[in-house]
């Protein structure tokens, strides 16, 4: 009925939005039907249409700099005609300009995170610029580079836009450019955003996607489920299997040999060896965060963590493994001038590297993030630390309900990784959980039971591989996420009626 249709206002006259009742206990499902400006045809077809694909990609944090970076390979080897990149990485050295994007400006350290620690900006933000997934703050200076990146994204004549994690800027950037073709009058690009936000993880989130289906055409969902409850609140989605599975890939490859249980095994005699670390020496990872703003505030609390333990562990030494982040590197170079025990920094390292370090580690001590999964491939036995002011603690107990922040515990519904969060996180509690890691074999082989099977709930979805187009070849290779991902993005069509 036509009574049935109301106009659209916040996504302009030429979009209207369709009530839809049925018996859920948010009865109104609004559906988005496009009448003139969204094609239906695939990125592969407007490709085919001007003889290249144009790709405009948004990465503002380092480890969205290596999924993208990966994407865009992946989008190179599938795609049949040649492909054009613009866009914004997090820093100047990504990985992502070595695939051949030249970016407008760098994004390094594009929020504040938390509350308390909101205060000495306050006279600079902009109130409305919070991400509620993320608990983080744009700057106003990041508003005008918000500002900036629509206008050359709109430039570009992209085919794809792609935003990669950095909820907070993406979310606001994809918003914005579908409003400024709207207002145009143009046929707009299909937008993805790579890395879903963390909806499962907080009060009200999953009634938060709905409002995501006016700027996102399609989420690339890297955890279980996720694709799952995006489409049940309207939103289309793809379970591409997370990102750090490709590390094991990458590893296995270069060493010319089979995958054996999805484990990234390094090689702890070549670091060793490397690094001249003496035999009976016992060596923890120590992976302190990303961010300037984390690192700042995790280092201190680490290195206080391991003036404890040295008495009590013979021959004790340190690995810092640091983000390619300029301001985190010269951070932790000025840090460790007087570190209780010999160290040992790898900065803007290999992944064989990265992964030689773990091999060559007894346990690791790790910042909370994505860093866990990656020893959870490692099978590396750790502890997950995290520090923030009591008003920000208050804000995620009072909002999340899960009762973990690693991966692995949260989605094992388990403790099986030690976490010391918030105002537990303190040096004495980390050293005593360490050193229970680090002594006893049965605490150390749960673990690493446990990963596996974690590491298993990772990857691509059987529905996933039945949906790849039929001409892929069906080696493993195929099967990476990023390859997932790029043959997504290349045949996804817009829907014209609805969303």
């Amino acid at each position: 009925m036509l009574s049935n249709w109301i106009p659209a206002i916040s996504l302009g006259a030429k979009a209207l939005i369709r009530r839809k009742w049925n018996r859920n206990p948010n009865p109104m499902i609004v559906s988005v039907q496009w009448f003139s400006f969204s094609s239906s045809k695939a990125p592969i077809d407007m490709a085919a249409r001007d003889g290249e694909l144009r790709v405009f990609l948004v990465a503002g944090e380092v480890s969205g700099d290596s999924i993208a970076s990966r994407l865009m390979a992946s989008l190179r080897l599938f795609s049949p005609f040649p492909l054009r990149f613009a866009g914004v990485v997090c820093d100047e050295r990504a990985k992502m300009a070595s695939e051949g994007l030249k970016s407008l400006f760098s994004m390094e350290d594009i929020s504040v995170m938390g509350l308390w620690e909101l205060l000495p900006h306050l006279y600079r933000i902009r109130l409305k610029s919070l991400d509620e997934e993320q608990g983080t703050w744009l700057l106003p200076e990041k508003e005008l580079k918000l500002k900036e990146t629509v206008e050359a994204a709109v430039l570009f004549e992209p085919h794809v836009v792609l935003t990669v994690d950095s909820k907070g800027f993406s979310f606001r950037f994809l918003k914005q450019l579908r409003a400024r073709y709207i207002q145009k009058n143009m046929d707009f690009p299909s937008h993805f955003h790579y890395v879903a936000p963390s909806f499962w993880a907080w009060k009200g989130g999953e009634a938060r996607l709905r409002g995501l289906a006016e700027f996102v055409d399609h989420l690339l969902c890297i955890l279980p489920n996720e694709d799952r409850i995006c489409r049940l609140n309207g939103l289309h989605a793809t379970a591409v299997g997370h990102p750090v599975l490709e590390d094991v890939l990458e590893l296995n490859l270069r060493n010319k040999s089979t995958i054996h249980e999805w484990r990234a095994k390094g090689n702890a005699e070549d670091f060793r060896n490397k690094y001249a670390v003496p035999a009976g020496a016992t060596v923890i990872s120590l992976l302190p965060g990303s961010r300037v703003q984390e690192v700042s505030r995790m280092l201190p609390i680490f290195s206080d963590t391991v003036e404890l333990m040295k008495d009590t562990v013979p021959h004790l030494m340190t690995v810092i493994h640091v983000a390619p982040n300029e301001h985190v590197e010269n951070f932790i170079a000025g840090a460790i001038h007087g570190w209780p025990v010999p160290v040992i920094l790898i900065s803007g390292g290999t992944t064989q590297l990265r992964y030689d370090a773990f091999s060559a580690s007894r346990v690791a001590l790790c910042t909370s993030g994505t860093v866990a999964v990656e020893l959870q491939l490692a099978r590396l036995p750790c502890v997950v630390a995290y520090r923030a002011h009591i008003l920000t603690e208050w804000y995620v107990r009072y909002n999340a309900k899960i009762q973990y922040m690693s991966l692995p515990n949260i989605f094992l519904d388990k403790a099986i990784i030690p976490e010391a969060l918030f105002q537990s996180c303190k040096p004495a509690n980390l050293a005593l959980l360490l050193n229970g890691l680090i002594h006893d074999s049965g605490c150390r082989e749960e673990q690493i039971i446990a990963a596996q099977k974690f590491v298993k709930l990772l990857l691509p979805s059987e529905r996933t591989k039945h949906n790849l187009p039929q001409q892929t070849s069906r080696s493993y290779v195929d099967y990476t996420p990023s390859a997932i991902a790029a043959l997504t993005i290349l045949n996804h069509a817009k829907p014209v009626t609805s969303i």
